[in-house]
C-alpha cells in the first residue's frame, strides 16, 4: 500500500522553533518603548544620514521619544493659543504665538522662522500717547468708598476709633 513517497521534515525556521505552530505577531520597537514615533523609521534615517559609522540601539528610540514629547508641547501650547481666540483649529500663527511666549521654547526655536505666523503683538511705550495731568491726577486718587446705606456709614467710624 505504501507507494514509496518520502514525506520530508519541515526545515527552516519552524524547524528551529520546534513546531510548525502559529507565528507569533511581532511588537514594533515603538510599541515597545509606549510611543507614538517611529522608532525603526527614525533608526533608518539617522543610518542613511551619515551622522556616524555606527548607530546604537537605544539611539533612535531616544530621538524618537525627544521628538513626540517636542511635537506635544508645541501642540497643547498651540491648541490652547488657538482657543484663547476661539478657534477649534491651529494655524501658524497659533504656533508662532505658542512658541514665542514659551520662555525655553522660544529660546530654542530663536532663530526659526515660521510661515504665516506673523509676529507678536508689541508696541513700544515710547510711542504710546502721553497721559495728560487731568488723566494723571484721576488715576492718583484712591476712589472714596461709597455705602448703600447710611446707618452703616456711622457703625463703620465708631468701630475704627
Amino acid at each position: 500500500m505504501e507507494s514509496g513517497a518520502k514525506t520530508t521534515k519541515k526545515t527552516g525556521a519552524a524547524g528551529r522553533r520546534g513546531g510548525g505552530g502559529p507565528k507569533k505577531k511581532s511588537v514594533s520597537r515603538s510599541v515597545k518603548a509606549g510611543l507614538q514615533f517611529p522608532v525603526g523609521r527614525i533608526g533608518r534615517y539617522l543610518k542613511l544620514g551619515r551622522y556616524a559609522k555606527r548607530i546604537g540601539s537605544g539611539a533612535p528610540v531616544y530621538l524618537a521619544a525627544v521628538l513626540e514629547y517636542l511635537a506635544a508641547e508645541v501642540l497643547e501650547l498651540a491648541g490652547n493659543a488657538a482657543k484663547d481666540n476661539k478657534k477649534n483649529r491651529i494655524t501658524p500663527r497659533h504656533v508662532l504665538l505658542a512658541v514665542r511666549n514659551d520662555q525655553e521654547l522660544g529660546k530654542l526655536l530663536a532663530g526659526v522662522t515660521i510661515a504665516h505666523g506673523g509676529v507678536l503683538p508689541n508696541i513700544n511705550p515710547v510711542l504710546l500717547p502721553k497721559k495728560t495731568a487731568a488723566a494723571a491726577a484721576k488715576e492718583a486718587k484712591p476712589a472714596k468708598e461709597t455705602t448703600k446705606s447710611p446707618r452703616k456709614a456711622p457703625a463703620k467710624k465708631a468701630a475704627d476709633s
